[in-house]
């Protein structure tokens, strides 16, 4: 099973800075794992134009609750309501 939950570009200016190139994440769900037994979060992250080259973390609940609050802790850092 293989379930695309979203995905987007960052949001860098391009041409700004070389050293940032432009990325893309994308979050799923899959089943892909038989060692780990379960569904597992899965997040890709990749040079925009680089499909198939990115890092890809197979996250069970609590690694996806843990990254989800650190999203969570650096928003607030920057005075942003963290949402949903």
């Amino acid at each position: 099973m293989r379930r695309s939950i979203d995905d987007a570009r960052d949001a860098h200016p391009a041409g700004d800075d070389d050293d940032k190139v432009p990325a893309s994440w994308m979050v799923q769900l899959l089943d892909d794992c038989e060692a780990c037994g379960d569904l597992r979060v899965s997040l890709t992250v990749e040079d925009v134009g680089g499909a198939g080259y990115g890092v890809v973390a197979h996250l069970d609940p609590a690694g996806a609750r843990r990254l989800r609050g650190a999203l969570a802790d650096a928003l607030r850092e920057v005075g942003e309501d963290p949402g949903r």
